[in-house]
């Protein structure tokens, strides 16, 4: 099983260590790889987007020939993980802050975007929040974090805060809002692995 991490700008190790982590727990063998140029998307058997600054990101990955690896992973059911800047990524629509900065956007899940729906880095905060597949509440950290406004019909919306989208799921594409790289509960990436699984 390889597992690519978009590597050009971003929380990096932190997914490194946690999906390492979650491989090891389950006694499989599998590779991390650390995306910075096109050519390695291919041969990824899942793709994660990190937290960052997603106009950066954006452009850096555009620039790289990344996107359009991407987007043809993700058409050909390679299950595909964004956090905090890769939920922005992953949208279809933004608000007039993605418009205003000529944001990139991959278009792999039909929903809108809030870039900076929770403030900025001061008003970040940690809350316990109820997922619609795990049995207890999850401790997730909110850093500068966008939300999804509106979803499409075919977007599972898996929680919300305050009426605000903070995870979701279309099909092969996973997005939260916030940093489970971040914490000790390895549930969210155990979960993706099991996304992974059935491709």
């Amino acid at each position: 099983m390889r597992i690519g991490i978009i590597a050009i700008q971003g929380d990096v190790s932190e997914h490194i260590d946690a999906v390492e982590r979650a491989l090891c727990e389950r006694d499989i063998e599998g590779e991390v790889l650390e995306i910075r140029h096109e050519g390695i998307v291919p041969r990824c058997d899942a793709v994660i987007l990190p937290g960052g600054e997603s106009t950066t990101l954006g452009r850096l990955i555009e620039r790289e020939g990344i996107a359009g690896e991407i987007q043809n992973a993700a058409k050909n059911g390679i299950p595909v993980l964004g956090t905090c800047a890769g939920l922005i990524l992953v949208a279809t629509r933004g608000d007039e802050q993605v418009h205003k900065t000529h944001q990139h956007l991959l278009g792999l899940m039909d929903v809108k975007v809030n870039r900076n729906a929770f403030g900025r880095q001061r008003e970040s905060f940690e809350i316990n929040l109820d997922l619609a597949f795990l049995d207890s509440p999850y401790t997730a950290i909110f850093i500068r974090a966008p939300a999804i406004m509106d979803a499409g019909p075919e977007v599972d919306v898996l929680s919300t805060i305050n009426g605000r989208i903070v995870a979701a799921r279309q099909n092969n594409v996973l997005a939260l809002a916030f940093h489970p790289e971040l914490t000790p509960d390895l549930r969210l990436h155990h979960y993706f692995l099991d996304m992974i699984s059935v491709t």
